[in-house]
């Protein structure tokens, strides 16, 4: 954009998961002039699922990225124009909403964010440095890099036992370390990881310290009930112990509850008029493909709905 031109759009979408991607393709449909804005992979955490299992139409299941690639595709087919800049600040001018980025300043009449969340930090000693070395938390991005190792995996969520699962394609051994004595994933999602015999549990019991010299060789494992400090030997720590949204620069814009998720209604509106959220980054009961997709259709609709009251 030359000579620090704004530009000027109907809507504006930050974020390019399935709640983006749907939002994006259901106002570019509706005709309305709209940017999509995502630093990333468009597709979001999709790009990095195997398989999703439960997203209706699919009946034996499709790979995350095939399905963000045909997301995506759907909704350029209809003009929805993409933007691979971050957002950096958003202000309000009277109704107009002002988003810069590293390299341009666009303006917009509606404003949906759906910039969903990433990974919880586990804030030992050892992850930071052994990123990349060791640690990851991404098992599709990294599990090749694991073959005949032996892995840890911390969690017991759905994502840590879907990973887990996946994880026994190239592992000798995995061990899932969980702070509790069960599991909280789906019911089979556990059965499957029970009847593996490439898992095993350890339960009751935490990650103290990560240890290795360039790489990745051992973990610190605390039992959170007896303090009984165990050294595994492992070449690989997968890290799925929850979620936080992205939500770090909307602080003072919209309303955020106390784990930092956009308050929406029933219609996707935030606390400011026009402005919408959708998928992950939204306080809700469910965070799936198919809620996020829900919720862009609702966004797009009710930013719509704004736009033609303002006529």
């Amino acid at each position: 954009m030359e000579g620090g031109e704004e530009k000027k759009y109907d809507v504006i979408i930050i974020g390019g998961g399935p709640a983006g991607l749907t939002a994006g393709l259901y106002t570019a449909r509706s005709r309305l002039q709209t940017l999509l804005i995502e630093i990333g992979l468009l597709g979001g955490q999709m790009t990095t699922t195997e398989v999703i299992e439960n997203y209706p139409g699919f009946p034996q299941g499709i790979h995350g990225d095939e399905l963000s690639r045909l997301m995506e595709e759907q909704a350029k087919r209809f003009g929805l124009e993409v933007a691979s800049q971050e957002v950096v600040e958003i202000n309000l001018e009277g109704e107009k909403k002002v988003i810069k980025t590293g390299e341009s300043t666009y303006l917009c009449d509606a404003l949906i964010i759906c910039t969903g969340t990433e990974w919880r930090k586990l804030g030992v000693p050892g992850e930071k440095e052994f990123v990349g070395k060791g640690v990851s938390y991404c098992a599709t991005c990294d599990g090749a890099f694991f073959q005949d190792s032996q892995i840890v995996v911390v969690g017991g969520g759905d994502s840590a036992l879907t990973e887990a699962l996946y994880l026994t394609k190239f592992a000798k051994e995995i061990t899932i370390i969980h702070r509790r004595d069960a599991l909280r994933g789906t019911k089979i999602y556990q059965e499957r990881v029970f009847a593996n015999p490439k898992i095993k549990l350890i339960w009751n019991s935490v990650v103290q310290e990560i240890k290795g010299d360039s790489v990745v060789q051992s973990v610190l494992v605390k039992n959170v009930k007896t303090g009984e400090l165990t050294e595994l030997k492992v070449e690989g720590v997968f890290l799925f112990i929850g979620l936080l949204p992205r939500t770090e620069f909307l602080h003072g814009l919209v309303g955020l509850d106390e784990a930092g998720y956009i308050i929406t209604d029933e219609n996707c509106e935030t606390s400011i008029g026009g402005i919408f959220a959708a998928g992950d980054c939204r306080k809700k009961l469910l965070r799936q493909v198919a809620t996020a997709v829900g919720d862009g259709a609702t966004a797009a609709f009710a930013a719509e709905k704004y736009l033609e009251g303002r006529k």
